[in-house]
């Protein structure tokens, strides 16, 4: 049974500790108008303030409810937030490769368009995170927004969204993140919203072509259809490349 009272305060208790070993000051974080930030914002919200946190929404083309309910997160907690477009530069860079690749067909640019956003936000944010640290005379850090489930089929864009400095959803489930959003209150349209990456124009679990409890319960060993299974243990192995970067050692 998933205790989401002592869950919550210890992710509270283990931010606030980390923050005080490294002497640490603020954050920023990514804002997208689904539950994981949301509730990854929450969460420091309560362990540091909502004074020391700068949200960022960085559209690329994105939604106009998604920038409702980032900037109804960012009242909610009562922490600022600022709007940084990336849509112009994303589409002078698309620009650029095709300048080089005259011949490239969009087709080929599906799954290299989705995946440069997610690098430019990463870069977004710890852009902000270095000038904010020089301004506030303190240490910012960008927490990431990833979970368990996410994790574990390596859903998520190498270099990009799996980029952080502290982690506190790493080891949830999305049933429990979304247990997690309700206990500290966050905005029920937001919670409850179908995952999605705001990039694709597809569900999360439309991508993925599984859903996200059958995921978790492979992760905790029940039992799930055969067909299923094996659809997401073959995304768990042909992803672990994302996990980890081979080094040559000489003899």
């Amino acid at each position: 049974m998933f205790d989401v009272k002592k869950t919550t305060e210890e992710i509270i208790k283990f931010i606030r500790n980390y923050y005080k070993e490294n002497n640490l000051k603020g954050a920023v974080i990514g804002i997208s108008g689904g539950k994981d930030s949301a509730v990854v914002a929450g969460l420091f919200a309560r362990a540091i303030g909502p004074e020391n946190i700068q949200g960022l929404w960085m559209p690329c083309h994105s939604k106009e409810n998604d920038k409702k309910n980032a900037y109804l997160v960012a009242k909610h907690f009562g922490f600022n937030i600022k709007e940084v477009d990336l849509t112009n530069i994303y589409d002078n860079y698309v620009d650029n490769i095709k300048n080089i690749y005259p011949n490239i067909k969009d087709e080929n640019l599906t799954d290299a368009n989705i995946n440069i956003k997610p690098r430019l936000r990463t870069a977004t944010l710890y852009y902000n995170a270095a000038m904010l640290s020089n301004i506030k005379g303190g240490t910012y850090i960008v927490p990431g927004t990833s979970n368990a489930c996410e994790l574990y089929v390596g859903y998520f864009t190498k270099g990009g969204d799996n980029v952080s400095d502290i982690m506190v959803l790493g080891d949830l489930s999305v049933r429990e993140v979304i247990e997690i959003g309700k206990y500290i209150s966050v905005p029920n349209q937001v919670v409850n919203k179908a995952p999605d990456d705001g990039l694709s124009g597809l569900t999360d679990e439309e991508k993925l072509g599984v859903k996200y409890d059958d995921i978790e319960n492979v992760i905790k060993g029940k039992y799930v259809d055969n067909d299923v299974k094996e659809k997401i243990m073959a995304l768990h192995k042909i992803n672990q490349h994302k996990f980890k970067t081979p080094m040559y050692k000489r003899k």
